[in-house]
């Protein structure tokens, strides 16, 4: 089964697998967000639907809205790394919607994820970039094969000033390198 038609295709099996490598960074920094915001649930639903669908689960309805929900809370956080464990898990759940375009901010559905948790760990070490550098090599090696063939669609991760995305752009060019 494909995705809706585009620049080029994408099947159902290549988005579960952009997924599960979001939801897989978004994991480990999900913590981040709920001990700050104990309350609210919003990025652990967009996780958990990432997850369905990553696990074989139709793509639905719930994917966008918790994704939105997720995005929302990210806005809302108090401190940068609780919006960024937030905004991760959000795209997480968005990556079920990875558009066939070949459009340089698509990237964003495949990678931001791992940069975000990257800074995340930045962050929780007194803001140390050797931190994030381990950890988006770490990322780099979780990468499979079919999702470093999905990245080779698109053109590069767009060049941004943001930690997060100096992040990504160091994870595409890993990943594009090691094809």
């Amino acid at each position: 089964m494909t995705n809706a038609s585009g620049d080029f295709e994408l099947t159902m099996d290549e988005l579960r697998v952009v997924a599960r490598f979001a939801a897989e960074s978004a994991q480990g920094v999900l913590p981040t967000y709920e001990d700050a915001n104990p309350g609210d649930s919003r990025p652990r639903a967009a996780l958990d639907a990432a997850w369905e669908f990553a696990n074989g689960a139709r793509r639905t309805k719930a994917q966008r809205v918790t994704s939105l929900d997720a995005h929302r809370a990210a806005k809302e956080a108090a401190t940068e790394a609780a919006c960024l464990a937030a905004r991760a898990a959000g795209d997480a759940a968005a990556a079920a919607y990875l558009h066939p375009l070949a459009k340089a901010t698509q990237v964003g559905h495949i990678l931001r994820a791992a940069a975000c948790a990257a800074r995340v760990a930045e962050l929780k070490a007194g803001d140390d970039p050797s931190v994030g550098l381990q950890q988006i090599e770490l990322a780099g090696r979780r990468a499979t094969p079919v999702l470093v063939d999905v990245l080779g669609r698109y053109p590069l991760a767009p060049v941004g000033k943001s930690r997060v995305a100096q992040l990504m752009s160091l994870l595409d060019a890993s990943l594009r390198a090691a094809r």
